[in-house]
Order: C-alpha cells, then sequence, then structure tokens
C-alpha cells in the first residue's frame, strides 16, 4: 500500500519536472541564439573575411613636459645632497613663479654613485697588479620632471632652467591632455573604413556578410619631441633670450582589425 502511495506521488511531480525541464532548455536555447549575434559568439565559423582600418586625428598639444637634473660632487653623500637639494628648491621655486603647480612637479630619478681616480701601475711583467683606485667623492644627480600646463610658456621655462645653471635638461614633448576622445574619433575613423573595406570586399567576392566575429585594435597619440640638452662645466647659464619652441601637431592613430563571417 505505501509502495502505490509512493509511485502515485511520484506520478504526480513529473509533469512539474518535466515543465521545470522543458523551461530550462528553452532559456538556454534562447540564450545561444542571442550569443550568436553578438562578436564572437559561437565561437569563429569557417568561412570568414578579415579587414583592417586605420584612422588618423591632429590635434594642437596643449600639455609640455620637460625634465632637468642637477648633478652635485662631494667628499661625502652627505654633502653632496645637501647640494643638490638646495639647488633644486631654487629651481622649483623659480619655475613656480612661472605658473608651474606643485602636482606637477615630479621626481622621475634619484642616483648617488662614487667617483674614483685610477692610476695605471707601470708593470713589465705578464701578471700585474690592478690599477691603484682612490675615492675621490661622490656624485648625487635628482631628476625631476615638470608638467607644463600653459604650452605657450615652455621657452619661459626653458630659459628659467638655463638661467638657473642645471645641469641637463631632457625630455621635452608635447601631448594633449585628454587623449580618450581624440583615439575614440581616431577609432571611429578607423571602423569606418574597415567596414566599407568589407562591404566591396563582399560586394566583389559575391558573398553576404552575416557578422562581426571578431575585433582587435591597436593605436597610441605620437607626441612630439625634442632632442636633450646637456651641458658641460656644471650646467647652463647666461641671460639669453627665451627660446621659441613650436609645439606643432599631434597625431593620434587607431588601427583596427575586424573579421566577419560571410556566406
Amino acid at each position: 500500500m505505501n509502495e502505490d502511495n509512493a509511485k502515485m506521488r511520484a506520478w504526480k511531480y513529473l509533469p512539474i519536472l518535466v515543465l521545470i525541464l522543458s523551461v530550462f532548455l528553452f532559456v538556454q536555447t534562447i540564450n545561444s541564439i542571442k550569443g550568436y549575434r553578438y562578436i564572437g559568439g559561437g565561437g569563429i565559423p569557417d568561412n570568414v573575411i578579415t579587414v583592417s582600418g586605420e584612422g588618423e586625428v591632429f590635434a594642437v598639444p596643449d600639455v609640455g613636459e620637460v625634465s632637468f637634473s642637477v648633478s652635485q660632487t662631494a667628499k661625502n653623500v652627505q654633502d653632496a645632497q645637501k647640494n643638490v637639494t638646495k639647488k633644486v628648491d631654487e629651481v622649483l621655486a623659480k619655475v613656480k613663479t612661472l605658473g608651474i603647480e606643485e602636482k606637477d612637479i615630479k621626481t622621475i630619478d634619484y642616483s648617488v654613485f662614487p667617483k674614483y681616480d685610477y692610476q695605471s701601475v707601470i708593470c713589465t711583467q705578464f701578471s700585474c697588479p690592478p690599477a691603484k683606485q682612490t675615492l675621490l667623492g661622490y656624485e648625487v644627480t635628482h631628476t625631476v620632471l615638470l608638467k607644463v600646463r600653459k604650452v605657450e610658456d615652455s621657452g619661459k621655462i626653458l630659459g628659467a632652467l638655463g638661467e638657473s645653471e642645471v645641469t641637463n635638461v631632457s625630455g621635452l614633448s608635447f601631448t594633449v591632455d585628454d587623449e580618450d576622445a581624440l583615439l575614440r574619433e581616431a577609432r571611429q575613423k578607423a571602423i569606418a573604413q574597415a567596414k566599407g573595406k568589407a562591404k566591396e570586399l563582399a560586394k566583389d567576392l559575391g558573398v553576404r556578410l552575416v557578422r562581426i566575429v571578431s575585433f582587435s585594435e591597436s593605436g597610441a597619440p605620437t607626441p612630439i619631441f625634442f632632442k636633450s640638452a646637456a651641458f658641460e662645466g656644471g650646467g647652463i647659464g647666461g641671460a639669453e633670450p627665451a627660446p621659441t619652441i613650436p609645439t606643432g601637431e599631434n597625431k593620434i592613430t587607431a588601427n583596427v582589425m575586424i573579421t566577419y563571417e560571410i556566406r
């Protein structure tokens, strides 16, 4: 009797189980169909064509960057560090009067190296002793990166660095502060070019474009760089007029590859 009741209860719930299973399979099928419509959905089919596109956007730079270094040598590290710190503080105080803010000043390198004098040893034997090494002192170098938000002031900044007799000025470049919008515009041009190529190719081949199955992108802005200037004898100096620095235009390039399924 109990066994019959158990069988009856099992048959009673069977339609519910069948319904749940049917709904599950239906949802899985719908998701598979939807996924097939999207890029990469359902894997890459056998019949495909791949096209490329390139987009370029030009923009006038609105931000400049330049780095300078101060090097000092002393008998001990502490004295060399003090001298470097004093000099860097003087330089930063001067450039701040020209509009450089604290947030746009960044240390990018700080190094300490011993300096030796090597004296050769006159030797007539087959095996000679090493050259005599004498410690002369220590050289400390502090390198600072400045961001110039008013590119028209770049010449004044370079002039101030020259008047301060820094050891080295390098890495002058001009970029666009907000490059994302320009890169997006370049990408849109690249995609439009690739789509145009795909339509022409499909027409020439006598096939139909079904969907995009893969997409890849590469691209970056091309900043304008100027040569570095290294100066002997302790640095650059003099009260020469501020140099004129042309900023030109920056080119932002995007390259895309699009793969289409065809039929």
